[in-house]
């Protein structure tokens, strides 16, 4: 458990909030807002703390061609830089939820030539840890922390047929049960207390629309940029068009193309996001939530624990104090 100042929140700081239980902390006035229209922190590629780092992982199958076949010949040479371009977060789950993060990118696989219906989770290459297993690490942080609720967003599906969409999806509703918010639920967080959910579930595959407890997938802007001012003025120009009705993210995640880490042979992911976040949180603290067009709603970024970021996002519901009065 952690606090980011000793200021007291009835004071309309909510800088002082306690990380892990951030949400059973805000004012009053917040709890009839509904979550799309907060600022709530989130980790992009949340479940890449745990690569294998074995070199028994295939490189996943999104990967180059070009990149597949150095990896096969040249294994030694080729999986350190996968491995450091490839993690985006160092820290676990539980303790990505104890620093704030209510928003997970969990992108799915099922592994080759695996005949288990063992999911895993993947970036570059796959995880050691399965999915059920990080549900249920979610599940028990939620056990503990009755009043905050997560935003669990499924998607880019990787070697799942009909069969395992559907193991994927029973194994969800398992784990979570009545914690499940079925998608025509109001969400602001006096309405979820009330009801007993915890669990957003957003689900980037037709087969969501079978189930109540399936939202739709969230729309993630992703700029594609490998530095923090280009990043900054995609976001911006998307901003321009209005936001999208319901939640959405705001992805200050930064992402390197092949001719970056070849003339970068040194660098990597955690140093290159290091390097940038200042610029990137200047941007972020600019930022307002609510229903406006310009408004922000989840903002994600990498190395969430390191960064300050998600701090930076949860004080910018102060600005809705003054909205709400």
């Amino acid at each position: 458990m952690s606090s980011v100042s000793s200021e007291s929140a009835s004071g309309g700081l909510l800088k002082s909030l306690q990380t892990d239980r951030w949400m059973s902390q805000l004012p009053d006035q917040l709890l009839d807002v509904p979550l799309y229209n907060l600022a709530i922190p989130g980790s992009h590629n949340s479940i890449t703390y745990c690569l294998d780092k074995n070199n028994r992982s295939p490189v996943d199958h999104t990967q180059p061609d070009f990149l597949k076949k150095l990896d096969k010949y040249m294994k030694p040479i080729i999986r350190p830089f996968v491995y450091k371009w490839s993690i985006t977060q160092e820290s676990t789950v539980k303790e990505q939820l104890d620093e704030g993060v209510r928003y997970c990118d969990l992108r799915i696989a099922h592994k080759p030539n695996d005949d288990s219906c063992d999911l895993y989770f993947y970036h570059g290459v796959y995880t050691t840890i399965t999915v059920g297993v990080v549900l249920k690490e979610i599940r028990e942080w939620l056990e503990a922390h009755p009043k905050e609720v997560v935003i669990l967003s499924f998607s880019h599906f990787l070697g799942l047929n009909q069969e395992l969409h559907q193991h994927l999806i029973h194994s969800i509703q398992n784990t979570f049960g009545p914690k499940l918010c079925p998608k025509y639920e109001t969400v602001t967080l006096r309405n979820l207390w009330r009801l007993g959910y915890q669990v957003i579930i957003s689900y980037e595959n037709d087969i969501m629309n079978f189930y109540d407890d399936l939202w739709p997938h969230i729309s993630y802007w992703w700029a594609n940029k490998c530095k923090a001012e280009a990043l900054i003025q995609e976001i911006e120009r998307r901003k321009q068009h209005g936001r999208p009705d319901g939640f959405f993210v705001a992805g200050i995640n930064l992402t390197e193309d092949a001719k970056y880490i070849v003339s970068h042979p040194t660098e990597s992911l955690n140093g290159l996001v290091m390097s940038t976040y200042p610029v990137l949180l200047e941007w972020v603290q600019k930022q307002t939530p609510g229903p406006s067009p310009g408004a922000i709603n989840i903002i994600a970024g990498d190395f969430v624990k390191e960064g300050q970021l998600v701090p930076a996002v949860i004080s910018l519901n102060e600005e809705l104090l003054n909205w709400t009065s």
